[in-house]
């Protein structure tokens, strides 16, 4: 592994995707931003298997995907959908699901730090990502009915994010809306100046990396699980959740330590 600027270590995956551990955070880069940083199947592939990675390290507590330049991500790399089978088409798009479902099965928050355009699969990007940030400048969209493909798998996560009628008309008229409206919308949590952006994220970050990572991984699958069942079925199943939560090493040395006013030691366990 290489060395970065701050000292972390870097490895690059692809010339499109850069990786970084900086202790207790994981750090994805897309690093295309000539192209705008498109999710091509090589993107795609080392993202996942970044995250991958991240889930079976130990010192990596949140996830953190990034990109350099004008763009988050553009989407897909149209050249790849162009004059192909419809075993290639059907490909990319399993690989781009393979990527969306790996974020919600990795064990640590991922936060999307957006600085940009997230435009089509960088907009379902953003939208699956646990949390997400957006600099002031940045701009939402899924144009691909201008284009003749219908962003249907976008639609996806971006339903769940926004909403049915919200999503439909980003899905209907393709036409862009800027940070403000994604926050507003509940595509993104939170809209700062575009120089606080990577500052923003990593205390955001930080602050919930102070947290045990063993708690955080259970709070992230129990989110998921309850998320789309009837609400007598989300508490049957969350309040089991919660009563083995409570029997975790954390979870005692944590009530212990706020009962006796002192700072808690976790094991992560």
């Amino acid at each position: 592994m290489s060395q970065s600027p701050d000292g972390s270590d870097t490895t690059a995956v692809t010339s499109e995707v850069e990786i970084a551990v900086d202790a207790p955070l994981g750090i994805i880069t897309l690093s295309a931003p000539q192209r705008r940083n498109p999710l091509s199947t090589r993107t795609m592939r080392a993202v996942t298997a970044a995250l991958r990675r991240f889930d079976a390290d130990p010192e990596v507590r949140v996830v953190i995907v990034r990109a350099l330049g004008p763009a988050f991500s553009a989407g897909h790399d149209l050249t790849e959908l162009v004059d192909r089978t419809l075993e290639d088409e059907r490909a990319v798009f399993a690989t781009c699901t393979e990527l969306m479902t790996a974020v919600h099965a990795v064990r640590q928050p991922v936060i999307a730090e957006v600085a940009g355009l997230a435009f089509a699969a960088g907009c379902q990007l953003v939208a699956t990502c646990d949390l997400a940030v957006a600099g002031v400048s940045a701009r939402f969209a899924t144009p691909g009915v201008r284009i003749g493909l219908f962003c249907s798998t976008p639609m996806v996560a971006l339903t769940r994010a926004i909403g049915r009628k919200r999503a439909m008309r980003m899905l209907l008229t393709g036409d862009p809306i800027d940070a403000t409206t994604a926050a507003d919308w509940g595509l993104v949590g939170e809209v700062v100046a575009d120089d606080e952006l990577a500052a923003t994220v990593r205390d955001v970050a930080l602050r919930i990396a102070s947290s045990s990572a063993s708690t955080l991984s259970i709070g992230k699958r129990a989110f998921y699980d309850q998320l789309d069942r009837r609400e007598d079925e989300a508490y049957e199943l969350m309040q089991e959740t919660m009563a083995v939560n409570a029997m975790t090493c954390d979870a005692q040395e944590g009530m212990s330590a706020f009962l006796a006013k002192r700072a808690p030691v976790w094991t992560d366990s």
